[in-house]
């Protein structure tokens, strides 16, 4: 970082905030809880379908709901944090967080689950924004931003592991209800830690006014886009409403694109997508996000309902690929990020988690856990580590400093709609596979056993069918980084300096 960046109006000075290592532990918290909560809740997901009723076609909302409302509404999380103020709007996200864990835990039907789901999407987009941006307003000394930022990255991680086991335990010991109970103590003592550690840099807010056709138009078209593969899961392609859906999203998106060109503030510049690297990298992380999502939850489901795993069991089973991705991105990716360009780890890592995934497409009901899905695991978390470092840092690279903030969000947003689209998509695809290979195997069943063998073996088969769809999918997704983004390496070109700096630090965020 420059000498100027650090002396430009409305920066703090370098010496940065004298409470900001404490402050660092309750915001580290808020993103461990964040983590935890998207994959606790995969774990959970089985129980709590069983106990609350929800159909097999429904289940997905559960994930859905959650990253819709998360991917929709981060743009907008972001503006509200530069125009409120950095530290109410991650209190305020905090205590909405907690509130709709508290229903989550507390549902009683499927709707109201869905509903609470929503709310802690909702209350997370506003969280997240808010949350790094406060470490780069408080960590103002560039060794030290790298520092703060890594135990960020780290436990964002790392805090997907503990998920995993903590999710597998509380289902199977006390129930999956306290999956979404443990979030609360978490975000009352991140909660009560900012309000009275954090001292927010005066004249780092954004007085711009809010766009809110931008803001209308671009959720309702993402809404729209996701609940059109939901719909057509159940309904069929050619179902009306499905149709009516994904012609609306493409209305609603398009009628987003010509207002961000037109107002003066818009909320996403569209500069910031139009640079061919920056595209690139959006579109295909988005796109390995779309391959990865679906696969946790059939991962899920084959360990617990076909191979009879116990959900702590199931946690434990998913490490690997924690293990991997951890690896990945903090000994491959972030040590040769500044020496091989960014097309020669994302494209190679897609291509490893690519070949992880084509191992799985070989799974049946008695597959063994070491021999086919450790190393496939191993193979999808080192090659999405390594491809993700480089990623988040060319994604706000060479960017102007007002648009910096909206790079990073726009990676998130990739991300999160990769995720909603990706559980919609490959869920549809497994269950007609399934649907059409017991309505051709049933009948030769005729007793009750072979009966719910043939019911496992669709199940198995529509898992491998969405699967093969997913391995193409990450060949699609190394294509683009190979073709869109650029040989220039990371770090190499000098950031610009001037207003709007603190959003200039590229911030590792997991997708849930």
């Amino acid at each position: 970082m420059s000498e100027t960046a650090l002396k430009a109006p409305g920066v703090s000075v370098p010496s940065g905030d004298a409470n900001r290592w404490k402050a660092l532990v309750f915001i580290a918290l808020a993103q461990l809880m964040v983590v935890l909560d998207a994959t606790i809740v995969n774990i959970a997901l089985p129980s709590a379908q069983t106990d609350l009723g929800i159909s097999d076609g429904n289940r997905q909302w559960v994930v859905t709901a959650y990253a819709l409302a998360f991917g929709g509404l981060l743009l907008f999380g972001g503006r509200i944090a530069d125009l409120w103020g950095r530290k109410r709007a991650f209190v305020l996200g905090l205590g909405g967080f907690a509130a709709a864990s508290a229903l989550g835990g507390a549902a009683t039907t499927g709707a109201m689950m869905f509903g609470a789901r929503a709310l802690q999407g909702v209350f997370g987009a506003l969280l997240a924004p808010a949350a790094l941006s406060l470490l780069a307003v408080m960590f103002t000394d560039a060794k030290e931003r790298a520092k703060a930022f890594g135990i960020y990255g780290a436990i964002a991680g790392g805090g997907g592991a503990v998920g995993l086991i903590l999710g597998g335990f509380l289902t199977e010991y006390l129930d999956w209800r306290w999956t979404f109970f443990v979030n609360v103590p978490f975000a009352v003592v991140a909660a009560a830690g900012a309000y009275f550690v954090i001292r927010e840099p005066e004249g780092g807010r954004n007085r711009n006014p809010l766009d809110i056709p931008g803001v209308l138009l671009s959720t309702l078209g993402l809404v729209a886009l996701v609940y059109g593969f939901t719909r057509a899961e159940s309904d069929g392609w050619g179902d009306a409403v499905t149709v009516s859906m994904f012609v609306a999203s493409v209305v609603l998106l398009l009628a987003f694109v010509i207002v961000e060109a037109k107002v003066k503030a818009p909320l996403l510049p569209l500069r910031v997508v139009t640079d061919r690297n920056r595209g690139g990298i959006y579109l295909s992380l988005g796109l390995a996000i779309i391959g990865m999502f679906g696969l946790f939850l059939f991962l899920t489901y084959y360990l617990q309902v076909v191979k009879g795993y116990s959900p702590v069991k199931t946690g434990f089973a998913f490490l690997p690929m924690v293990a991997g991705m951890i690896t990945g991105s903090t000994q491959i990716g972030t040590r040769l990020m500044t020496r091989v360009p960014a097309r020669l780890l994302m494209g190679p890592g897609f291509l490893v988690a690519g070949l992880g995934m084509l191992l799985l497409t070989q799974l049946e009901i008695d597959s063994s856990y070491g021999a086919l899905l450790l190393p496939a695991m191993v193979l999808l978390g080192l090659g999405m580590g390594t491809a993700f470092m480089p990623a988040m840092s060319l994604a706000t690279q060479g960017v102007e400093p007002r648009d910096a903030g909206v790079a990073s969000a726009m990676v998130n947003t990739s991300q999160q709609v990769g995720g909603a689209i990706g559980t919609a998509l490959l869920n549809t695809i497994a269950s007609s596979a399934t649907t059409s290979y017991v309505k051709d195997h049933i009948a030769g069943a005729t007793a009750k056993p072979q009966q719910q063998l043939v019911q496992l073996q669709g199940m198995v088969h529509g898992y491998s069918a969405a699967i093969w769809f997913a391995v193409g999918i990450l060949a699609a997704a190394a294509l683009i980084a190979f073709t869109f983004v650029n040989a220039g390496r990371p770090g190499s070109t000098p950031v610009a300096s001037g207003e709007g700096i603190e959003d200039e630090v590229p911030v590792p965020v997991v997708a849930h």
